[in-house]
């Protein structure tokens, strides 16, 4: 439906490109392994943008989210706020394929950012035993590899992406 209008409307009473930038963004293949990248690291990233946004899994919620990441790490709230939008509502953009590009590149910023400023100093490996003293990085570099994945090849087969990109050709 959504995917109709866009279509409608370019084609009916805009520029005939002026809705490429769409088509180039949600461009994508029929391949299977797109899917496995952007679905898994969308599961994954969902409960984490959760805790932060609404407080799911035991997170601190919004409020809570901002007041430790503006106050004790220094980040603006701005980009605060971006990145709870990233994790948040780039998995779900991730899970149903939507704009998959915009939110893998989001998320991989996000991981990004989360090993220079926090997880680096801690060394490669996650803290399975509790004896360091806090999580390395190696989690987030395979969120940002899944989110290479998804940048490089779009959101792959059963995507919103890929309904749009049919519609906008």
């Amino acid at each position: 439906m959504i995917a109709d209008t866009i279509h409608e409307t370019a084609t009916s009473t805009l520029n005939p490109g002026a809705f490429a930038w769409l088509k180039k963004l949600t461009r994508t293949s029929d391949e299977l392994a797109p899917v496995i990248a952007r679905v898994a690291l969308g599961a994954v990233i969902f409960p984490h943008g959760a805790q932060k946004a609404l407080g799911w899994f035991g997170g601190p919620g919004l409020g809570g989210t901002m007041a430790f990441m503006t106050g004790p790490l220094g980040i603006p709230a701005p980009f605060v706020g971006l990145a709870i939008a990233a994790e948040f509502l780039g998995a779900i953009g991730l899970i149903t394929g939507t704009l998959s590009r915009v939110a893998a590149f989001g998320i991989a910023m996000t991981m990004l950012v989360a090993v220079v400023m926090v997880h680096a100093s801690n060394g490669f490996f996650m803290n399975w035993l509790g004896s360091q003293k806090g999580e390395g990085f190696e989690y987030h570099l395979l969120a940002i590899g899944l989110a290479a994945v998804v940048m490089a090849k779009g959101a792959g087969r059963w995507s919103i992406d890929r309904s749009l990109s049919a519609q906008l050709s």
